[in-house]
This record gives structure tokens, C-alpha cells and sequence, in this order.
């Protein structure tokens, strides 16, 4: 089996419009890729599911631990011919363990790595993942300002590691002039493959906003543009040592899939079902969480609560990720029927999880990128609001001081928190203690049928899904 992982030496660098490029010419020369993401990342996902017409799975080791994140590869790549990988920042950047911060999953059987005080920072990093999983890596550098100087970044970058796994470079927004003028130069004096380049192309120029790239679904000529980018690169990459370099062979591809069926925990008859937002407004949630739903027992059916008149019927569970809500405060707004189902199904006790966006949609009012407020569903108090920077980003793990529908007391479980709004009543309920400092704060609604803050959720590969679809059940008892 093919593997490979796209990553740079910093953010910026083109990584997801080479994943992409990449990923629909190996669909074109039939080699039926499969895509993942190392990160908490919901954004690019979307772009390689644009690509593949199936879902991304993110590769997080904090969230998943060492062990999830073999069974998230393994489970999603068995059966394909090519896995294609891309990293998040730069390739070594991961994080740092605070103090308070040790045995962080344990509890809730996740399965992670033990974490110790004073680890380098490339815990949870894309060169983690590749060291795990055995992926060879090829860096996408962009050489503007620099020629044979760009050699010893990419020297460096390689050398880092003794075991960094890097075999190759594509420079990316790069003239074919420079290519043919210093590609043998920096190969010789790095050590490193040049394995070939894309030139600019504003195909490749994806628009950016407060929480990153613009979804998807919002470039409306996604798909012809990323084709473009992937012919282009049959022209200017040497697809052929690309492949070699990846390797292939019947053992490798038949090892990809060895003990998914053991490993998996086999999906049993749905029994439940669970309403989950899915739109332009609330889009972020990870593959893995849906997937571990299901296997607990649930039929996923989405809706739009900016579309649809109303919940879908009969349902025993209620999920609203995250998103971008406050680009479409108007439309929620105006939605009033789907708010006062939703309002009168919390309040009845509907079990509900609602993370960063859905949390904001469940609170009294929600303002917009032009400063207006909107009514919302009005569940929660509070007024969400554009705090201007990023507010609390990072991993972090929650715990509870009394026993909830996900957590019981004392209980920990890992998160991801990454957001631009803040509100005016965050809520006490739960306390969170951030990876990379330690410190703590109290926040979030949680009760027996309740999850509400900012903080995002990873529900695959632990207890967490399995204590919603229980809640769920009790519900429909």
C-alpha cells in the first residue's frame, strides 16, 4: 500500500492544495486513495472529501491516543491503494505537557500514550503520526526569497530527527525557471529528493477567514479547481519516484488492514436516533465521532437548523457541533420553528450535546460578523460575541465535580478548544485545565442529559459516545 504524508516546515505552506492535487491524481490514475489529517484540523478534511467523495479521518494523538490512532488508520485505509496524510503546522510542532495535566485519558479508556513531564514538543505532531505509523514524509517548502539557502532548511528539517522519515520535497508557488535552476542544487546539498514543483495557480490560492481556510462547501468551483491543481501536477511532479519513495508492495497493503476486525468494535442494530446539525452554520465534527456513534447504536440523521423547518421525527438524541453560526445569525434567527422545537426538546430533557457553535446557538443571543445580534434558541443564558482574537485555544482536558450524562465525577476526558466568539455566560459546570500551561477555569452546562461549552469533543475510541447513546436510551425508555 501507497503512504505518504504531505507536511512543511510552517503553516502557510501549501500543504492542503498539494494534499488535494495529490489526492485527485492518484484517483485518476486509479489507485483509489483513502485521506486523513493529523490534528484536531475540521476544515481540511473537507477540502480531501471534496476530492474523494468520502470521509477524512483525523489522526490526533492527544485526542486519540497512540492505539486510536492506529485503529483510525487502519480501519479507514484497509481496502485502498494509496493513504495520503496531511500534517498541521509545521512538521516537529506539537505540544508540551503543563503540570496537572498526567493521565489525562486514562479514565475514560482512550488508550493514549503516557505523556511525561518535560517532553519535547512534537508530542501530537505530524511527525508523531508518521513515526507511528510508519508513513514516509515529503515537505512542501515555497522557495520565494531564498535559493541555495532554502538547501539548509531543508537540511535541517530532514536532519532534525535521526528517524524523521522525511524523503522528499515539492516546492510549491515556484516557477519552472527556479525548479530547473536550483532543484539540483538543493537536492546535492541537502540530501533530500527534489521530487518536482507546482507553479502558482490561483486555483490553489483557498480563501482564509478567522478559524482558517473557507469550508468546502463554499467555493462553489472546489472540485474543478482541485482537478486543475492535480493535472498540473502530473506535469511538473515525478509521480514516479513519488510513488517509490511511498512504497508498494501486496505485504505492506495487506499489513494496513491486519486486526481491524479485532480492533473495531463491531457495529451493533441502530436502536436510537440521533438528530445531528450539519450545514453551512454547524459543520465541525470529527468522522471518528459519528462513526463511534454508530457503532454504539445510533442512526446519525442530520438537519439543518438553518433550512429546515423542524427537527427530524422520532429522534432520541440531539447533536449541534460547531461551525460558523455567526456568518449566518439572520437565517438562525429567523428559523423561529426550528428554535422553539429545539428549546422546548432541551428543556424537556432531550440528552444534547452542543460544542463551541452549537453551544453559542443554544444561548440567548448571538452576534454577527457585522456587530448585530440575533435572538437564538435561548436554552442558555448569555450573549455571544466577537471577543476580537483568538480566545482559550489549545488541548485541554475537562473533568467533572459531579456526575453527568458524558462524565462522572471525578472523570476526565481530552478536548479541543479554538474559537474567535465569546460569551457572556460560559457556564461552571465542568473545569478545564489547558495542556500546554496548566492553568484552569470552570465552564459549560452539564447535567443528566446535557453537554454545552466550547470546548470540542472527540468521541471516538472511548466511553464518551457509549454514555450519550445510554442517555439516548434512557430518553427513549
Amino acid at each position: 500500500m501507497l503512504k505518504v504524508m504531505i507536511t512543511a516546515a510552517a503553516s502557510n505552506s501549501g500543504k492542503t492544495a498539494v494534499t488535494c492535487g495529490l489526492l485527485s491524481l492518484l484517483k485518476r490514475k486509479e489507485y483509489d486513495p483513502c485521506a486523513f489529517k493529523c490534528g484536531p484540523d475540521y476544515i481540511d478534511p473537507m477540502f480531501h472529501r471534496s476530492v474523494l467523495g468520502i470521509s477524512s479521518n483525523n489522526l490526533d494523538v492527544f485526542l486519540a491516543g497512540e492505539n486510536g490512532v492506529k485503529d483510525v488508520f487502519e480501519r479507514n485505509s484497509k481496502g485502498h491503494g494509496a493513504a495520503v496524510c496531511e500534517g498541521v503546522m509545521g512538521y516537529y510542532d506539537g505540544v508540551r505537557r503543563g503540570e496537572g495535566t498526567g493521565g489525562m485519558q486514562q479514565s475514560m479508556g482512550t488508550g493514549a500514550a503516557q505523556f511525561p513531564a518535560g517532553s519535547a514538543g512534537d508530542y501530537a505532531s505530524a511527525y508523531h503520526v508518521a513515526s507511528l505509523l510508519d508513513i514516509p514524509a515529503i515537505l512542501v517548502v515555497r522557495p520565494k526569497g531564498a535559493a541555495l539557502t532554502l538547501a539548509a532548511v531543508i537540511k535541517g528539517v530532514a536532519e532534525f530527527r535521526d528517524d524523521s522519515r522525511i524523503c522528499g520535497v515539492i516546492f510549491n508557488d515556484c516557477s519552472e525557471m527556479y525548479y530547473k535552476m536550483y532543484g539540483p542544487a538543493i537536492e546535492e546539498a541537502s540530501g533530500v529528493p527534489v521530487l518536482g514543483y507546482v507553479p502558482h495557480m490561483e486555483e490553489a490560492n483557498f480563501e482564509s477567514r478567522h478559524l482558517g481556510l473557507m469550508t468546502a462547501e463554499e467555493i462553489t468551483d472546489l472540485a474543478e479547481r482541485i482537478d486543475r491543481i492535480g493535472q498540473k501536477m502530473e506535469e511538473t511532479i515525478d509521480l514516479e519516484r513519488l510513488l517509490a519513495l511511498a512504497g508498494s508492495s501486496p505485504d505492506a497493503q495487506e499489513a494496513s488492514g491486519a486486526g481491524v476486525q479485532d480492533n473495531a468494535k463491531a457495529a451493533g442494530a441502530a436502536d436510537v436516533r440521533i438528530a445531528v446539525a450539519r450545514d453551512e452554520a454547524f459543520n465541525f465534527i470529527y468522522a471518528e465521532t459519528l462513526t463511534a456513534l454508530e457503532d454504539a447504536g445510533a442512526e446519525i440523521v442530520f438537519f439543518s437548523p438553518v433550512h429546515d423547518a423542524g427537527l427530524p421525527e422520532n429522534i432520541d438524541g440531539l447533536y449541534l457541533p460547531g461551525g460558523y453560526p455567526e456568518l449566518y445569525g439572520r437565517q438562525l434567527a429567523e428559523n423561529a420553528s426550528m428554535r422553539e422545537q429545539i428549546r422546548e426538546a432541551v428543556t424537556a430533557g432531550l440528552p444534547t450535546i452542543a460544542e463551541c457553535g452549537g453551544f453559542l446557538y443554544l444561548s440567548a443571543q448571538l452576534e454577527d460578523t457585522d456587530g448585530v445580534s440575533w435572538p437564538m434558541v435561548g436554552v442558555l443564558p448569555g450573549s455571544g460575541s466577537n471577543a476580537g482574537k483568538l480566545v482559550r485555544f489549545g488541548y485541554g482536558t475537562i473533568s467533572a465535580t459531579k456526575d453527568t450524562m458524558l462524565l462522572r465525577a471525578g472523570e476526565k476526558a481530552p478536548v479541543h478548544e479554538f474559537h474567535y466568539w465569546d460569551t457572556t455566560a460560559g457556564g461552571s459546570d465542568m473545569t478545564l485545565t489547558k495542556l500546554s500551561t496548566g492553568a484552569k477555569w470552570d465552564f459549560g452546562y452539564a447535567g443528566e442529559t446535557l453537554y454545552a461549552g466550547f470546548p470540542h469533543l472527540y468521541l471516538g475510541g472511548g466511553q464518551l459516545a457509549e454514555r450519550f447513546i445510554e442517555a439516548c436510551r434512557r430518553c427513549r425508555r
